[in-house]
């Protein structure tokens, strides 16, 4: 009789305890192993949409719902949009500074005819270019002396995406001062007391599918 009644004890505890578990399940949600793994509330979150959609990236400024065909133009915040659903990393502000301080770095870099700095900030086209006009005035025994006083502006002024390549153009105005010297130190071209305002068109480029995040400068021009 004692031991019936211990058992109805046990299986009456164990009741309310198997109760209690489901009650807490329900309420707290079952475990997965992926709790620690919480999403981030400012990136992307997964979609179910099929592989070739891509998100709207900004909803202020439409994305046409066809890829226009190479010889379609688009509007430049179009392309931009583009660059950025190819990229999401991709940022016009922090890209603008970092062109700043690529045209810096280079406009620097080709005056001391360092061509080392300069390999991996240019395409091999314009490396090609920038090394050749180096060793000419090398040969020539000149030297070119650079100050950039100030970069006044820096905008982009035209984008595009070209399949992987991400190509941003950005107008560059600036106050430098630039002197040529010849072998023995006499000014051969320019002023050295004298700033004027330089306007550079360049180019940049970068595989959006790239781990390395440095665009290469693939084009300089001088505007129209």
């Amino acid at each position: 009789m004692g031991d019936g009644f211990v058992f109805v004890e046990i299986l009456i505890f164990a009741m309310i305890a198997a109760f209690l578990v489901y009650r807490l399940r329900s309420v707290l949600g079952r475990r997965t192993g992926e709790e620690r793994q919480r999403p981030n509330p400012f990136t992307a979150r997964p979609s179910s949409q099929p592989d070739n959609v891509v998100p709207m990236p900004n909803r202020e400024r439409p994305v046409p719902s066809a890829a226009p065909s190479p010889d379609e133009p688009v509007s430049l915040a179009t392309a931009l949009d583009q660059i950025k659903a190819a990229d999401p990393s991709f940022d016009e502000k922090y890209f603008l500074q970092g062109a700043r301080g690529a045209f810096q770095m280079i406009v620097e870099a080709f005056a001391k005819g360092d061509t080392a700095a300069l390999r991996p900030l240019l395409s091999d086209e314009v490396y090609d270019n920038f090394a050749r006009a180096v060793r000419e005035r090398q040969s020539a025994g000149e030297t070119l002396e650079t100050r950039i006083e100030r970069i006044t502006d820096a905008d982009v002024v035209e984008a595009r995406l070209d399949g992987r390549t991400a190509l941003v153009t950005v107008k560059f105005v600036s106050e430098q001062m630039n002197v040529v010297r010849n072998s023995a130190g006499a000014v051969v071209d320019g002023d050295p007391n004298a700033v004027v305002e330089a306007v550079d068109v360049w180019t940049f480029a970068r595989n959006t599918r790239a781990s390395d995040p440095n665009w290469a400068l693939v084009e300089t021009r001088t505007p129209q």
